[in-house]
C-alpha cells in the first residue's frame, strides 16, 4: 500500500500511518487509550495535534504532493486551523516542484479563510517564480504586491531585478521598474545599481552602465569596489583598457582599496594589449596601495612577458616575487622555462628547471621536450642528455618525441665514445613503462634502417 493510499484510509480509521521514508514511520493515534502514544495537543481540542506539529511534519516531507495530502487531511478536522507558516512552507514546496495550479489554490484559500496577506507571502511567490525561470509571473506578483498597498523594501526590489535581468528579454522591464521605484516607495541601494550595471555590461551596453554609475554619486549612494570592477571588466572585454586604468585611478583617488580580482582583471588586459611596461608598473604599485600581489598577479605578468618574447624581463618578475615573499609555483616555472627556451636562453632555462625539480614541481613533458630539443639544435647533446637524466631521476616521463629527437643524435657514428657514454648514463636510470622509451624504440628502429640503407657498406 502506498503512502497516499494510507492517507486516504485516514477518514475510515482511527489511525493513520505516514511513511516518511524506508526507515521512518510516524503514527497519529486518535484512540482515547492514555497508554498509547498520541500527538494530542493540550492547546487544541483537535486530536490531530497542534498546528506547529503538523507544520513540522509537512516541512519534513521531501515529496511535495505527500506534504499537500497531509495538509488536506489535517484541514478536514473540526477546530483545526493551519498556521500561516504552514501555508508558506507548502507554497514553497509546491512551487519548487512546479505545481503552480496547487500554489494558486493555496493563495486563494489564504484569502478566503481570512488569513493576513503579508509581504512575506509575496516574497515566497517571487522566489518560487524566479527559481522556475518565470520572470513574467514574478514581475506580475511584484506589481500585485504594490496593489495591496505594501511598500517594498530594497531587498524585494533587488530580488525581482535579479530575476528579470537573468533573462535578456527582461533587462528593459527591469530598468523600467528600477527607474520608477521611487514612485513605488522604495529607494534603490548600491546592490540595485550593481544588478543593472552588470546586466547592461554583459549585454555590451557599457554607456548605460556608466550612466547608472554616475547617477549613484548624484543620489548620494556610495558605490563599492564591485561597482568599479563591473565597469572595469566590461571595458577590458571591449579592449578599452585605458578607460579601465582611469577608473582604477578614480578608485584610488576616492580612497578605495582595489581588491585582488580588480587587479587581476586589469593586469590581464594590459598584458593582452601588450602594455607590459604599464602592467609591471601596476604590479609594483599594488603593495604600496594596500593590496599585496599574489601568485596569480605575478604569473599573469610572467606569461605576458614570455608571450611577447621578453623572457629576460620575466626573470626579473620571478626575482621580485621571491623578494616579496611570494614563492613561484609550477605555473611560474613552466611558463618561464618555456619562454627562455623560445628565446634560445637554454642555460638559464636549464637552471630554472633544476630549481623547479629541486622544489618538487613537475615539469610538463612539453617543457622537457623544448629544452632537450633546444640543446640538440645547437649541438649540445651532452647538456640535452643531462636534462633527460634529471627528469628521469625525478620520475618525470619524457614524451616519445623527446626520445626520437635525442637518440638518433647520440647514435650518430661520428659522435664518438663520449656521447655513447652519456647514453649509458641515461639508461642507468630505472626505466618504467611511463618513461615511453619503449615507444621511442620504434622511431629508433626506423632511424637505424634508414641509416643502413643510406650507407650499405657500413653494415
Amino acid at each position: 500500500m502506498t503512502s497516499l493510499s494510507l492517507h486516504r484510509s485516514f477518514l475510515r480509521s482511527t489511525k493513520i500511518l505516514i511513511t516518511l521514508s524506508s526507515r521512518r514511520i510516524i503514527s497519529f493515534n486518535f484512540s482515547q487509550n492514555p497508554n498509547q502514544p498520541s500527538f494530542y495537543s493540550s492547546r487544541s481540542n483537535c486530536p490531530i495535534g497542534s498546528p506547529s506539529k503538523v507544520q513540522k511534519l509537512i516541512a519534513s516531507q521531501s515529496d511535495p504532493l505527500l506534504a499537500k495530502e497531509i495538509f488536506e487531511c489535517a484541514s478536514r478536522h473540526p477546530n483545526f486551523r493551519h498556521s500561516y507558516s504552514t501555508y508558506l512552507i507548502l507554497i514553497l514546496k509546491l512551487g519548487r516542484s512546479r505545481q503552480f495550479s496547487l500554489v494558486d489554490d493555496l493563495v486563494r484559500r489564504l484569502k478566503s479563510e481570512s488569513y493576513p496577506i503579508t509581504p512575506t507571502l509575496f516574497s515566497y511567490l517571487i522566489r518560487v517564480y524566479g527559481e522556475a525561470d518565470l520572470p513574467d509571473k514574478a514581475l506580475k506578483t511584484f506589481y500585485t504586491m504594490l496593489q495591496y498597498g505594501f511598500k517594498p523594501l530594497p531587498k524585494h526590489l533587488n530580488r525581482i531585478l535579479e530575476i528579470l535581468v537573468s533573462h535578456r528579454n527582461f533587462v528593459r522591464p527591469a530598468f523600467d521598474l528600477f527607474r520608477d521605484s521611487h514612485r513605488h516607495g522604495v529607494s534603490p541601494n548600491t546592490q540595485s545599481y550593481k544588478i543593472l550595471m552588470r546586466a547592461f555590461c554583459l549585454n555590451g551596453d557599457i554607456s548605460i552602465a556608466y550612466h547608472l554609475f554616475n547617477k549613484m554619486f548624484k543620489r548620494d549612494i556610495v558605490p563599492d569596489i564591485e561597482c568599479y570592477r563591473i565597469l572595469m571588466q566590461a571595458m577590458c572585454r571591449k579592449s578599452q583598457v585605458n578607460g579601465a586604468v582611469d577608473l582604477l585611478e578614480d578608485m584610488l583617488n576616492k580612497g578605495f582599496v582595489p581588491d585582488s580580482l580588480t587587479y587581476t582583471t586589469l593586469l590581464n588586459s594590459l598584458c593582452r594589449k601588450k602594455k607590459l611596461r604599464e602592467a609591471y608598473k601596476l604590479l609594483c604599485r599594488m603593495k604600496i596601495k594596500g593590496c599585496n600581489p599574489d601568485i596569480v598577479h605575478y604569473n599573469t605578468v610572467i606569461l605576458g612577458f614570455c608571450r611577447e618574447g621578453r623572457a629576460h624581463d620575466a626573470c626579473k618578475v620571478i626575482a621580485d616575487m621571491q623578494n616579496n615573499g611570494c614563492l613561484p609555483n609550477v605555473v611560474s616555472y613552466r611558463t618561464l622555462v618555456g619562454g627562455l627556451c623560445d628565446k634560445g636562453m637554454l642555460d638559464e632555462a636549464n637552471n630554472y628547471m633544476k630549481e623547479m625539480l629541486s622544489k618538487g614541481f613537475s615539469p610538463h613533458f612539453a617543457v622537457i621536450h623544448g629544452l632537450v630539443k633546444g640543446f640538440c639544435n645547437v649541438g649540445k647533446i651532452e647538456e640535452a642528455c643531462g636534462v633527460l637524466t634529471k627528469s628521469l631521476e625525478h620520475g618525470e616521463a619524457p614524451h616519445m618525441d623527446t626520445w626520437v629527437t635525442i637518440i638518433p643524435l647520440i647514435c650518430e657514428v661520428d659522435d664518438g665514445v663520449r656521447s655513447r657514454d652519456v647514453l649509458e648514463q641515461v639508461l642507468k636510470i630505472e626505466i618504467t613503462s611511463h618513461t615511453r622509451i619503449v615507444d621511442a624504440g620504434i622511431g629508433l628502429e626506423n632511424y637505424l634502417i634508414r641509416k643502413i640503407r643510406a650507407n650499405p657498406r657500413a653494415s
